[in-house]
């Protein structure tokens, strides 16, 4: 961060010489955890575009970047363990997966700028690409007949623990951070519902017709055995919502925009640190400088004490990627997520719109001219286009 400051202080005069004012900063994060979630399973991101993404998150001093590496469309990361994973689920078994030596290559890359990588495997819910795994997904029944659909993993057999504990042994190897983010968002009851093997499972554990009891029975298991391999986990805000029984130093991401407030207040209150992403879900596109309404937030408004306050470690400017693939990605990140990383950098003091917009401009020609094709946040043009 500190070269990268250097560098964004380098000016040129009228003559094109390059200058550099004697300067003196004393500058730091206030916020810990600066991150971007990439989504490549809805669209396969070429490594070309993740490696392009994380150099532009090095000038925005970003330092997480939250892969969202499979979900229901597709799982592109090739398992050394079970190949029969990307082989049946990703786009394409050759051309659409990220292989060892790519993960390894993002990794390293990234490492080198300062960026840690969490990977996210999210189940019990969006796992419908998972279906390489024999009997890991629930059968769905219409009545007393199976539909030919299949719902979330099917918590009640004790070879999908098998299944997961061998899974993430091999996530735990491959990815060198002490966290791996384990989703739990979003899981539909209705398929564990139809299924008789489900009901019969659910009486037997006591749960009786409270499925959420079901969903913490499996969530549980999971975090053992992510704690067993010896990592912290991150999970959605849904797992906490639920009840779920998680450690202490599990980190608990608030999405949800509605009731967002409330919700920090809840989390932190109950002991967790926390991460905030509901404002920042950058694949909300609207007219106009949606930047500033990113820039404004004030993730320290809500209800709580200092303590509570000091739980909250940062936040990530989410992109995900029903509407981005390698044609838009770079233009829809960037300077709107410049935006969010000013936000968790800067104090909360620095407040002021037309301050920042000058500063985003020059940034934002800045990563244009490094090779980033950075979308312009309103009327006007950048110097070096006079050059020719």
């Amino acid at each position: 961060s500190g070269l990268e400051t250097f560098s964004q202080l380098v000016y040129e005069d009228q003559y094109d010489t390059l200058l550099i004012n004697k300067t003196q900063i004393l500058d730091s994060p206030r916020f810990a955890h600066r991150g971007i979630l990439l989504d490549t399973s809805r669209h396969y991101l070429p490594l070309k575009v993740i490696l392009e993404t994380l150099e532009a998150m090095s000038f925005n001093k970003f330092n997480v970047f939250h892969w969202h590496i499979v979900d229901d469309p597709s799982f592109p990361y090739q398992s050394i363990s079970f190949p029969e994973l990307s082989a049946q689920g990703a786009y394409h078994p050759v051309t659409h997966i990220y292989t060892l030596a790519d993960v390894k290559m993002v990794i390293e890359y990234a490492r080198e700028r300062g960026i840690r990588v969490i990977p996210e495997f999210d189940t019990p819910g969006h796992t419908q690409s998972w279906k390489g795994i024999k009997n890991l997904l629930t059968p769905c029944y219409n009545g007393e007949k199976l539909s030919g659909t299949f719902g979330p993993i099917n918590p009640s057999l004790n070879t999908t623990y098998e299944f997961l504990n061998q899974l993430f042994k091999e996530i735990s190897l491959v990815f060198p951070d002490a966290y791996v983010h384990l989703g739990g968002d979003e899981v539909s009851f209705a398929c564990w519902q139809s299924n008789p093997a489900i009901t019969e499972f659910m009486q037997k554990q006591g749960f009786g017709s409270d499925y959420r009891k079901l969903e913490s029975f499996y969530i549980q298991n999971v975090l053992d055995i992510v704690t067993s391999h010896m990592k912290g986990y991150m999970v959605w805000q849904e797992v906490f919502d639920n009840g779920v029984q998680i450690k202490p130093d599990t980190i608990v991401e608030v999405w949800m925009e509605k009731n967002m407030k409330a919700e920090l207040s809840k989390v932190t209150l109950a002991g967790f640190t926390t991460i905030l992403a509901a404002p920042w879900y950058l694949d909300y596109i609207s007219y106009g400088q949606d930047w500033q309404k990113y820039h404004q937030v004030e993730p320290l408004h809500f209800n709580g004490t200092a303590a509570q306050k000091r739980l909250v470690i940062g936040g990530e400017a989410c992109l995900w990627g029903e509407y981005v693939d390698a044609t838009n990605l770079a233009s829809r990140l960037w300077p709107r997520a410049s935006a969010v990383g000013e936000r968790l950098w800067s104090t909360e003091a620095t407040t002021d719109i037309s301050d920042a917009y000058k500063r985003l401009t020059r940034h934002r020609c800045r990563m244009v001219r490094r090779g980033i094709p950075a979308e312009p946040l309103f009327v006007g043009h950048c110097d070096y286009e006079y050059r020719g």
